[in-house]
């Protein structure tokens, strides 16, 4: 037998704010949203003008945080109407690129860099010899990877055999 009372969804302000804090640009990518990113854990408003966030970088030790945190903080305060706002990072659940939503792996698509494939797209699939990477570009999977890390430590440099265009790869994790 289940006792007590369910527990309550997010109110509409909740519901508001996460919308102003998952609109933040990733300061490393940012053709996505926190949100897309899938960083953006928790929204709360524990009381009158204070609203706690939990963000899950996507590695420990992300140097992005800080500044996805200042963001943050600056659009609750000034949009928001927040007067104390409180930005904490959370590493459980770990992130994982299953986390990017579809529309953040349309927009990396589009902007050129090859989004990971999602847990449930490795295991529907036979499993590969060597990891099949489809270019942005032309979409061959003819590619050869020219460096484990790019810009950031989560993405990988390749470059097509194909149409000889260079590419970041967002690394499955």
């Amino acid at each position: 037998m289940v006792t007590g009372t369910p527990a309550a969804g997010p109110t509409p302000l909740e519901e508001e704010l996460r919308r102003l804090a998952g609109s933040v640009p990733d300061p490393e990518l940012p053709v996505l949203t926190l949100a897309e990113l899938g960083v953006l854990r928790s929204v709360h408003v524990p009381g009158p003008g204070r609203v706690e966030v939990e963000l899950t970088p996507t590695y420990t030790g992300c140097p992005a945080i800080e500044a996805m945190s200042c963001d943050i903080e600056r659009i609750l305060h000034d949009s928001g109407g927040m007067a104390e706002v409180s930005v904490r990072t959370v590493l459980s659940p770990a992130w994982s690129t299953d986390d990017i939503s579809a529309e953040g792996r349309r927009k990396l698509a589009e902007f050129g860099i090859a989004p990971p494939r999602t847990t449930r797209e490795v295991a529907s699939e036979p499993i590969p010899l060597s990891l099949a990477i489809r270019c942005p570009h032309c979409g061959s999977i003819d590619t050869e990877l020219l460096s484990r890390f790019s810009s950031t430590a989560c993405k990988a440099l390749r470059r097509c055999v194909s149409c000889r265009e260079p590419f970041d790869h967002f690394k499955e994790l």
